[in-house]
């Protein structure tokens, strides 16, 4: 009995060492979407900036047709430049962005598209994605 209650208390301090370096493990640049879009908008697709820096996300809410685009930094900190953009495929006009010095995202920004193409991108600290262009909904 107590070789039992000895493994069982090593296998729950192990348990414990393994759960809490999950949550330590993971990495500090893994910077998910941060809902800011609001509810109802899920994430559709999502491009890494490059070196690593953050992560531009499109949503969409099923309910109203709109399209919702954030860049996320992966590492918040001092202000830099950071943009956010967001379009109809072939409609200049629709074009909704937001540009400025941010601790941590640009956006919301929120263009109507159901039934249309999409094209989105951002930029954090010079660090540019290309433009993106997704399927039509």
């Amino acid at each position: 009995m107590r070789l039992l209650k000895k493994s069982l208390a090593t296998a729950v301090a192990t348990l414990a060492l393994v759960a809490g370096g999950a949550f330590t493990a993971a990495p500090a640049s893994a910077a998910g979407y941060n809902g800011a879009c609001g509810a109802g908008y899920g994430v559709v697709n999502a491009a890494q900036v490059p070196n690593n820096l953050g992560t531009v996300f499109l949503t969409y809410n099923n309910s109203n047709g709109y399209h919702c685009a954030v860049t996320i930094r992966n590492n918040p900190g001092p202000s830099v430049h950071m943009d956010v953009w967001l379009r109809r495929a072939g409609d200049p006009s629709s074009l909704q962005q937001d540009m400025g010095v941010y601790i941590s995202y640009a956006g919301p920004v929120y263009v109507y598209g159901r039934g249309s193409c999409m094209q989105w991108g951002g930029s954090i600290d010079g660090n540019e994605v290309n433009p993106i262009s997704l399927p039509c909904n």
